[in-house]
C-alpha cells in the first residue's frame, strides 16, 4: 500500500516538473525567440505590414484593403448605399470592407466571395453594372474608358474579398479620373501608379498589381488633402 501512494506521488511530481519545465521552454522561451527573430529579420510583416503617412500615422496594412467612400447623408441608415470618394483611386468591389468611427476607412465586416456561378442572373447583373460604372465613373472631357478597357478586378471581388491590390490596368484607366478631380497633371498620377506597381514575385509568381492604400497613400501626399 505505502509502496503504491509513493509510486503515484512520483509520478505526479515528475508529471508536474515535466509541465513546469514544458510550460516555461514552450510557453516563454520559444515565443520569445520566435519574437525576437521576427524583430530582428522581418521587423515590418512581424508588426502587421503597416502603412504610414507622411506625418508617421498609421493609416492601415498593406494585407487588408480598404474601401474610399463619400460619408453617407444618413449614418444610422443601413440601406442606404455608400458612394466611392472619386478623388481616390479605388479598390476591387467588396462587401467585406466597411467603415467605424476610429477609422472610417478600415474596418473588416466580413470575408468571403459570393460563392455565385458565372451563370448566375444575380452575379451577372452585379458585373454588369459594375462595369458600367466604371466606365461612367473614369470617363473623363478627354479620356474616354472603353468597355474593352475594363479589366475583370474592376468588377469583380477577391476570393477573400478584403484584396488589397488591383491590376495596373485598372489603376491606369483610373488616372485621368483621379488627375481631374484632384486638379493633377495626368503624368504626376501615371508616375505615382508606376512607382506603386509591382512585379510578379521572384519573377515568376502571382501578377503584376499595385496596392490601393500605398497608392492613396502617396496620393495624398502629393496633394496634401
Amino acid at each position: 500500500m505505502n509502496n503504491s501512494v509513493g509510486n503515484t506521488a512520483r509520478l505526479l511530481g515528475a508529471g508536474l516538473r515535466a509541465l513546469l519545465v514544458l510550460t516555461v521552454i514552450c510557453g516563454v522561451f520559444y515565443p520569445l525567440a520566435v519574437t525576437g527573430i521576427a524583430q530582428v529579420a522581418f521587423d515590418d510583416k512581424a508588426n502587421g505590414s503597416e502603412i504610414k503617412d507622411k506625418s508617421g500615422h498609421v493609416v492601415g496594412s498593406s494585407l487588408i484593403g480598404q474601401r474610399y467612400d463619400l460619408p453617407k447623408h444618413d449614418r444610422d441608415d443601413p440601406k442606404e448605399a455608400a458612394e466611392p470618394d472619386l478623388k481616390w483611386f479605388q479598390p476591387r468591389p467588396s462587401n467585406g470592407l466597411g467603415s467605424n468611427s476610429v477609422n472610417t476607412r478600415y474596418s473588416l465586416i466580413l470575408s468571403g466571395a459570393t460563392n455565385k456561378a458565372a451563370d448566375n442572373p444575380d452575379l451577372v447583373k452585379l458585373v454588369s453594372d459594375a462595369k458600367e460604372a466604371v466606365i461612367a465613373d473614369n470617363s473623363t472631357a478627354t479620356y474616354r474608358v472603353e468597355p474593352s478597357d475594363v479589366p475583370a478586378d474592376a468588377v469583380t471581388s477577391s476570393g477573400s474579398g478584403l484584396d488589397p491590390d488591383i491590376s495596373p490596368e485598372y489603376a491606369r484607366i483610373q488616372v485621368h479620373r483621379v488627375a481631374e478631380r484632384n486638379r493633377l497633371g495626368v503624368e504626376q498620377v501615371e508616375e505615382l501608379v508606376r512607382d506603386s506597381t509591382r512585379g510578379r514575385t521572384l519573377g515568376f509568381m502571382g501578377e503584376p498589381r499595385v496596392n490601393v492604400l500605398e497608392l492613396n497613400t502617396a496620393l495624398k501626399a502629393l496633394t496634401g488633402s
